[in-house]
């Protein structure tokens, strides 16, 4: 026990900060600016010479505008800016478009008079960077808001008064990931296991989220005995009619319009199938967004179903639709995973989960397809072919489920 001890704590110490490194404050601020639908978004690094350069990823729609640096700032290219930034305390600092139309008079992010509702990965652009050896930022991010906004919240820990702490351990440069909702805001919350989960939305928006919080106390229980690494903060957000008439999910944290029923008609949920996305951050590769999708969906009926929450009966009539719905898909190698795909991905996993519960039943080890999902959760990107050897290490032989022409 004592050696296992020790070797836990060299391991946790090499992947800790070293102790000689570094630590550079990187601090955002966000001031919004209702009356020309934009936000002017600041970076300043306390101490520029530690860091060479910062190329942001601008895309082609002209989001991006109006950039005034510290040292030098370059733009060979619409899609791509370079800042090199001076020595000492430097900043850079520049103008984003907030409002953008996910299809035809559907929003995925909206500022009104009122309140704004975007994604972080929107204000601070993907980034690219290079700096010194040993250097370690330490990130934070400040909102300025609105005379008569009242409040921001974020999927990140609050350290002050409309400020977080930004910390991603994948990311060797954090930025602002994930759901941010500002303004006149009501928010409900609550202790979930080990995750502070708040449900906000601008107020008049009909989020209802008693309703919300009710349900995710409902299922939190199952969806932990499936997921081993609890968020330590979940946001989820919302607002009706002209945003987005679906779930989105982002880094702790996820969005959903404020219209959509928590459990639906066919028995599936567009609320706990974005909760599997957070919890598991399960990606795909190689066309195989059918795990992605698949998966989501099918714990969003399932742990519904382990919850009580659906009879035998009414899971059957689901299988029965999802059968019906699936009928003409032919192959689910996809990079998108449409709602047919999805649903025949759902009747494979159900099927995947029977077949290894029969192989392993009356072993030492019985096991399912939670974990197949478990073991999916420590690949960085999951393909067809890392689920099949996955699946079949669990289940200790040849899956006949699996060999099937959906796959190829």
């Amino acid at each position: 026990m004592l050696l296992r001890r020790l070797l836990l704590s060299v391991v946790l110490l090499s992947l800790s900060t070293p102790l000689w490194a570094k630590k550079v404050d990187l601090d955002y601020r966000v001031r919004f600016l209702p009356e020309t639908e934009q936000a002017e978004v600041s970076l300043t690094l306390e101490d520029g010479a530690r860091v060479i350069s910062l190329a942001f990823n601008l895309g082609d729609q002209g989001v991006y505008s109006d950039f005034k640096a510290d040292g030098q700032w370059t733009q060979d290219s619409p899609a791509l800016g370079v800042w090199q930034p001076a020595k000492g305390k430097a900043k850079l600092t520049y103008l984003v478009r907030i409002n953008h139309e996910r299809a035809p008079g559907r929003f995925d992010a909206r500022i009104t008079k009122d309140w704004a509702l975007l994604r972080g990965d929107d204000l601070v652009p993907a980034v690219k960077l290079r700096q010194e050896d040993h250097t370690v930022l330490v990130s934070r991010l400040q909102f300025d808001l609105p005379k008569g906004w009242k409040s921001v919240e974020t999927g990140w820990q609050r350290v002050g008064k409309n400020k977080f702490r930004i910390d991603n351990p994948q990311r060797k440069f954090d930025r602002p990931t994930g759901w941010i909702v500002a303004g006149k805001v009501g928010t409900r919350r609550a202790k979930l296991g080990e995750t502070d989960v708040a449900i906000a939305a601008p107020v008049g928006e009909g989020m209802r989220r008693m309703d919300v919080l009710t349900l995710l106390t409902f299922i939190w229980p199952h969806a932990q005995d499936v997921f081993p690494r609890d968020p330590a903060k979940l946001l989820i957000v919302g607002a009706g009619d002209p945003m987005w008439r679906g779930g989105l999910s982002a880094a702790n944290s996820y969005y959903m319009h404020s219209d959509r029923p928590l459990v639906s008609e066919n028995g599936t949920s567009s609320l706990v199938h974005e909760l599997v996305h957070v919890f598991s951050r399960i990606r795909a590769r190689d066309r195989s967004d059918w795990i992605t999708e698949g998966l989501a969906e099918y714990y969003a009926i399932e742990l519904m179903r382990r919850a009580g929450g659906l009879s035998e009966e009414r899971y059957q009539k689901i299988r029965e639709q999802l059968i019906r719905w699936s009928k003409p898909v032919q192959s689910l190698r996809t990079d998108n995973s449409s709602g047919p795909v999805t649903a025949r991905a759902v009747l494979l996993l159900q099927e995947l989960d029977r077949e290894i519960r029969q192989a392993t039943k009356g072993t030492t080890q019985p096991r399912s397809l939670d974990d197949v999902t478990r073991g999916l959760m420590r690949l960085d990107k999951a393909s067809t072919k890392d689920f099949i050897e996955i699946s079949e290490n669990v289940m200790g032989g040849a899956s006949e489920v699996l060999d099937n022409k959906l796959l190829r």
